[in-house]
């Protein structure tokens, strides 16, 4: 019975690595939307989501609108300060604003990594102050990720699997999340990719349940090297935990990010 599934997640604790909120037409927190998701970390035994606001064009995004997407946020921080801890999104075309937004978030606001989209590949030599502020400030880097396999390419700076190994080799000191390995596209090519470089994890998130992926994703990385994580798809994505061939003790490996939980001991401000 899945009551009796479920309690894998109501048992142990599960860390919530990708979700969003999200702006309404006026401009404003969509508070209806953070609400249904809340309601379904609660029924889904979610402690902690890591949540963003990530402006999706592709176009290079205006540094004021940056920082009001920072600032919903961080409102959703003080209106759920025990579940919602949050990720700051910047786009590195303005260099000098991306680095005061990443100080303004984490250091004011108690953001406990960055976001960042497809405005450029993440080894991009633009990126590259933006690497070694996190570095310095000890935080991870999550990014939006994946490998298109049909045609035409509507995110022609989208982050593959190769781009991650070549900056992950530059800054081993670096903590890389490489966004929802079940996002869509060539998986097996991401893994096989990032697999030896041991500053590169994955979160599981996505709407791809392919019947191995999960087994796959844990053979070529090791369970401490995935961590949970939704982005709107929080069904197939407990599904995917609940149904997948790997010990129990890699499930909750997965559940409770283990490795990354050293991360999350920011955000008490928001409180």
């Amino acid at each position: 019975p899945i009551e009796e599934q479920m309690q894998l997640f109501y048992n142990n604790r599960v860390v919530n690595w990708h979700e969003h909120v999200w702006m309404n037409a006026q401009g404003e927190l969509d508070i209806p939307d953070m609400e249904r998701l809340i309601l379904s970390a609660e029924k889904t035994g979610m402690d902690t989501l890591l949540c963003s606001l990530p402006i999706t064009s592709e176009r290079h995004c205006p540094p004021e609108l940056i920082r009001k997407v920072n600032d919903l946020v961080f409102q959703a921080m003080q209106m759920h300060p025990e579940l919602i801890k949050g990720m700051c999104f910047i786009d590195p075309g303005n260099i000098r604003e991306a680095l005061r937004e990443i100080d303004r978030c984490v250091n004011d606001y108690g953001m406990i990594g960055v976001k960042m989209y497809h405005q450029y590949f993440i080894n991009d030599p633009v990126q590259y102050p933006v690497i070694e502020k996190c570095i310095d400030l000890n935080i991870p880097i999550l990014m939006h990720a994946g490998k298109a396999t049909q045609l035409p390419i509507t995110q022609p700076h989208l982050s593959g699997g190769t781009h991650f190994a070549d900056v992950a080799q530059r800054y081993p000191e670096a903590n890389f999340i490489m966004a929802h390995i079940g996002g869509g596209g060539d998986w097996y090519w991401q893994l096989k990719a990032i697999a030896p470089y041991k500053n590169i994890v994955t979160d599981m998130s996505g709407s791809v349940h392919d019947r191995d992926i999960m087994e796959q994703t844990v053979a070529y990385l090791g369970a401490d090297r995935v961590l949970f994580g939704t982005d709107g798809s929080t069904g197939m994505c407990v599904g995917k935990i609940l149904a997948c061939d790997i010990p129990i003790e890699d499930k909750k490996t997965i559940l409770e990010g283990t490795a990354y939980l050293k991360f999350l001991e920011r955000g008490s401000k928001a409180c």
